[in-house]
């Protein structure tokens, strides 16, 4: 009997085994990717995932972290079934500065997940206390290799593990600077390829820790708009549009069914996510038509710029940082630049002396190298664009002059895969923002820092 009972305990435990993997198993075929949760606010979350065509149902349960007697559950009331399913939840009326628990249901049946589901609400600190210290990462020019798609020859993708030291790295949220995953030529060509590039690299493994890990903010560049250096010619921009908003959970995208814009608010910094593509003409449309900057050149378009100008004047914030696809201030690129676009370039840097913007900083990727360029401006704090890339595309080191730019700040081009790391500190009055470039295996590779105080304009004489 007991030799029977020895068996049967095996036996037991064997089927056990089998059947937690195969529930397993079942259960990451109907999870595509996620989730994660972003968009989380005062009083709000949203929580996104992709799920299979199979999916009949989804829901998200939550509570407060470790107060199961107070879960609540939301239940997705959109369309399933379709090849394509990323999915929103929005969870409203949580509590302020609140650390939240989640777990995504599928067809009624809780997801398990490597890592943890977690999110907090942000703290009500205005009129009550300093701004809070706080940090979040930044980087550009994701790209994961599929080589039947891509060109022959080495592969253009790196190692990916530096989304696991993202991961690892503490941070309030992300902000993804364009080139977040990159379109081949059977991908741009067809709105089902656009489909499917973002579907299968926001799917990939390596990534669900980081994107879980913190909420996600974005802007796109070329690569996950359309071409390389597409416009706004491109024939599926619209498409393009909405495959982004589904694929990203920014606060709102642009005005009028138009564009990605929008801002960002976190402690005493408002960040303002531009759109590069969207109402962009041309590069090598001609900056100048009879010895004067072509007006019919645009970079924001008119409809941003409106926006963008009243957004930076209506803000309070220390600093202000103005995110965009494209490097803006550096007159070394030979490349794309926001600096190319004379019209707008100057409407723009004429807007920010003559209202006297205080605290503006850009923030971009696609160079495939980090640096901090400064450019001096007359009676008037110099202007800052920090460049973070890439995160695992190919490396892009500097030639010609841009070897030795003297508008570089020192000590900053770093060519080589990294992300930084953006921290806001100090008392009031005494902020500072630094940035840290970090590399594989978590190296510090550089470091910059700049104050409130070198930001500001000088103030009126009598």
């Amino acid at each position: 009997m007991a030799i029977k009972s020895l068996f049967m305990r095996k036996l037991l435990f064997v089927f056990l085994i089998v059947f937690t993997v195969k529930t397993y198993a079942q259960q990451n075929e109907a999870l595509i990717s996620g989730p994660w949760a972003g968009n989380v606010e005062l009083r709000t979350a949203v929580i996104w995932a992709e799920v299979a065509a199979s999916v009949k149902s989804v829901a998200v349960k939550y509570a407060p972290a470790g107060i199961l007697d107070k879960s609540k559950k939301v239940v997705y009331k959109g369309e399933l079934g379709k090849e394509f399913n990323p999915v929103k939840i929005e969870l409203n009326g949580l509590d302020i500065e609140t650390a939240y628990d989640y777990q995504l249901l599928l067809d009624g049946k809780a997801i398990k997940t490597s890592f943890p589901t977690k999110f907090t609400t942000k703290s009500l600190w205005q009129h009550r206390k300093p701004a809070p210290d706080f940090s979040f990462l930044t980087g550009s020019c994701a790209y994961f290799n599929e080589s039947e798609y891509d060109r022959p020859g080495r592969p253009y993708g790196s190692d990916s593990s530096i989304f696991e030291i993202m991961a690892n790295t503490p941070a309030n949220f992300h902000v993804w600077l364009g080139d977040n995953w990159y379109t081949r030529e059977v991908d741009y060509s067809s709105v089902w390829g656009l489909n499917y590039r973002a579907s299968r690299d926001r799917a990939q493994k390596i990534i669900q820790r980081l994107m879980a890990a913190m909420p996600q903010y974005a802007i796109w560049d070329d690569h996950d708009y359309g071409p390389n250096d597409a416009n706004k010619s491109y024939i599926f921009k619209e498409e393009s549009r909405n495959i982004f908003k589904n694929y990203t959970l920014n606060p709102s995208y642009g005005e009028e069914g138009k564009g990605i814009y929008t801002k960002v608010s976190y402690g005493d910094a408002d960040i303002f996510l531009t759109d590069d593509r969207y109402f962009r003409s041309d590069d090598e449309l001609p900056d100048s038509i009879d010895g004067k900057p072509s007006a019919t050149k645009t970079f924001f378009g008119s409809q941003q710029m409106e926006w963008l100008k009243n957004a930076l004047s209506q803000s309070r914030a220390v600093f202000k940082i103005i995110a965009v696809g494209s490097q803006c201030l550096n007159p070394f690129n030979k490349y794309e630049s926001f600096s190319k676009f004379k019209t707008e370039y100057d409407e723009l840097m004429n807007f920010l002396s003559d209202q006297k913007i205080n605290g503006v900083i850009f923030l971009t990727g696609d160079r495939h190298h980090s640096e901090v360029i400064k450019l001096s401006r007359s009676n008037t704090y110099p202007l800052y664009d920090i460049t973070v890339s890439p995160y695992t595309s190919g490396i892009g080191k500097v030639s010609g002059t841009e070897i030795n730019n003297p508008y570089r700040e020192p000590n900053t081009l770093i060519e080589a895969q990294n992300f930084g790391k953006i921290s806001v500190t100090g008392n009031k009055n005494e902020r500072v923002l630094t940035i840290e470039f970090i590399g594989l295996k978590g190296a510090k590779l550089g470091e910059w820092s700049i104050s409130e105080k070198d930001l500001k304009s000088p103030k009126k004489t009598n």
